[in-house]
């Protein structure tokens, strides 16, 4: 048990890593992992569960302890990025297939690896794990909503369809892994620290199943899509920032902020795009390209902020540790 901690431990800090060699290997050899695409749905479900279980209820008093920062981070995960997505898929004229699956990915909740990534950052990652927890619990309204809306210039959207798979894919698992944390939390806090390895292994297999199946996909229409979704994820990263800034958030808070507005469940987006928009192939290609991009932008942005720390004022360290905002100054 031990060893296959460890194990989780290793595979949870170096999901990016794990995603971006494995997601070069299905490229180059799709048959090992294409298969996984017929799963998709099951494996985000699995994921969410793993989620699920790890969430006390106690985690739950962040949203009454930092309303403020909650809300703030909730609110630009489900503007910034929807409009983003929208943005660019009417300046690069995409087609109707990669418009969907950009939209998709920008009216996601955040995802988990965005927890990691500001841990890295030295950011707070208690709001940010509550963040993500707060917005997926809004996903199954907030998305299909947003995507009907910003997607249906493009091609046709069943608003109902939408939220009924984001509740069988997300609400349900997460809600079901809550259950049986409440239920039976000695037998969950034993096998707690492989829990990241399950989800861990369903998400990779996720994404490079995708990722396998659209290997020619990517050859012809790859660069334009990678152009997109990293000028969708920097912009993201960048205005969470600067939204924070507005909002005179201490370091720790506005890099929360920024990773999770920036980093998207993009494994959603591909159950999604599999789920409802299957006449339209392409849409699950942003989403897997999304899934290795966003680790390695997420990775030298939390390089980057714990580097810039170092200019902090002192009055801001002071700030961040006894979690209380200080008005007289506007933090970096």
């Amino acid at each position: 048990m031990k060893t296959i901690a460890k194990i989780s431990d290793v595979a949870s800090k170096n999901i990016g890593i794990i995603i971006i060699v494995l997601s070069i290997v299905a490229f180059f050899f799709p048959p090992m992992f294409s298969w996984a695409t017929s799963y998709t749905s099951l494996l985000l479900g699995v994921a969410m569960f793993g989620m699920g279980l790890t969430i006390k209820l106690d985690d739950f008093r962040i949203v009454f302890t930092r309303p403020k920062e909650l809300l703030i981070g909730c609110f630009a995960q489900f503007t910034i990025m929807p409009l983003l997505a929208f943005c660019l898929a009417k300046a690069f004229h995409l087609s109707p297939d990669l418009a969907i699956g950009v939209i998709l990915v920008g009216c996601c909740p955040g995802g988990t690896a965005s927890n990691v990534i500001t841990y890295i950052a030295d950011g707070d990652t208690a709001l940010s794990v509550g963040m993500t927890i707060f917005s997926t619990l809004l996903a199954p309204f907030l998305t299909p909503v947003l995507v009907y809306l910003l997607g249906g210039s493009w091609v046709e959207v069943s608003l109902l369809a939408m939220i009924i798979s984001v509740v069988k894919v997300v609400l349900l698992p997460v809600l079901a892994g809550i259950l049986i944390y409440q239920l039976f939390p000695a037998f969950v806090e034993k096998i707690r620290d492989i829990l990241p390895l399950v989800s861990v292994v369903a998400i990779v297999l996720l994404i490079s199943g995708i990722v396998g199946s659209n290997a020619d996909k990517i050859v012809t229409c790859g660069v334009m899509v990678f152009i997109v979704v990293m000028l969708h994820n920097i912009c993201g990263l960048l205005l969470g920032l600067t939204f924070s800034k507005i909002f005179n958030l201490n370091y720790k808070k506005a890099t929360a902020v920024a990773i999770e507005v920036g980093m998207q469940n993009s494994g959603l987006a591909i159950s999604l795009a599999t789920t409802n928009f299957a006449a339209n192939p392409l849409a699950t290609l942003p989403g897997a390209i999304f899934s290795v991009w966003h680790n390695i932008s997420g990775s030298i942005f939390a390089s980057i902020r714990r580097k810039n720390k170092n200019d902090i004022p002192e009055c801001e360290e002071k700030c961040s540790k006894c979690e209380k905002d200080c008005s007289e100054h506007i933090y970096n």
